[in-house]
């Protein structure tokens, strides 16, 4: 298992957090998601390591950013 923490910037809602978590939860091998609406921490465990660009693109399609 692997766990990475993205920060995602846009968040300000329950329903932020329900969009960033669904569709980052589609990614292949994701077993949990959990976000940290005040800071923008969000913790992504898998299988193994996920690419970057597509945890990047899994934000954006909800509507978010990752921070740089």
């Amino acid at each position: 298992m692997t766990t990475t923490t993205y920060t995602v910037t846009g968040m300000t809602c329950g329903h932020c957090v329900d969009s960033v978590t669904g569709e980052i939860s589609k990614l292949g091998g994701v077993s949990n998601v959990q976000v940290d609406l005040a800071t923008g921490a969000v913790t992504v465990t898998s299988e193994q390591p996920l690419d970057a660009d597509a945890v990047r693109a899994a934000v954006d399609e909800a509507g978010y950013e990752v921070a740089r």
